[in-house]
């Protein structure tokens, strides 16, 4: 009986409390527009154009220096063109602004992949298996694992 009346204690709080009272949600309900340069480079790479990319880019990482996003895709583009030391540096950029950025862990994966790096590839496949929601089931942890399986066979 103490709990119903706990219960509704707060039912009667919540219900007449002024709306100053409550927690308040000032997000926007529509997500903010990105960068036209983050927007160009994201098409540029949807045509593989990686140069183009790029160009578009370093232009939304120096509007937004803390975006993981942009970032991530930097070293994407970067491995794309074969200069996995720049690519390295972006990724590794994503993942200190947001440590359990899915994209950057797979991304990178492939990259240690790419340069015979198998346990490192291995280490970011761990790390989304506890970033991915649903215990590990999210596109970037299956087509790394894919890829890791798929380079094991290789070898």
């Amino acid at each position: 009986m103490k709990g119903f009346v706990r219960i509704m204690a707060v039912v009667v709080v919540v219900t007449f409390a002024p709306p100053s009272a409550l927690p308040v949600d000032d997000r926007p309900d529509q997500p903010q527009p990105q960068s036209p340069d983050l927007e160009a480079g994201r098409k540029a790479l949807d045509t593989k154009d990686y140069k183009s990319a790029l160009g578009h880019l370093i232009k939304a990482a120096k509007e937004t220096p803390s975006d993981a996003d942009v970032h991530n895709l930097l070293g994407f583009s970067y491995r794309k063109l074969g200069q996995f030391d720049r690519a390295l540096e972006h990724y590794r950029l994503a993942l200190k602004i947001d440590p359990n950025h899915r994209g950057a862990h797979e991304y990178i994966g492939e990259l240690y992949l790419e340069t015979g790096q198998l346990a490192n590839a291995e280490r970011q496949l761990q790390a989304l298996h506890k970033a991915c929601p649903w215990f590990g089931r999210c596109p970037e942890y299956e087509d790394l694992k894919e890829a890791v399986e798929k380079y094991k066979v290789k070898r």
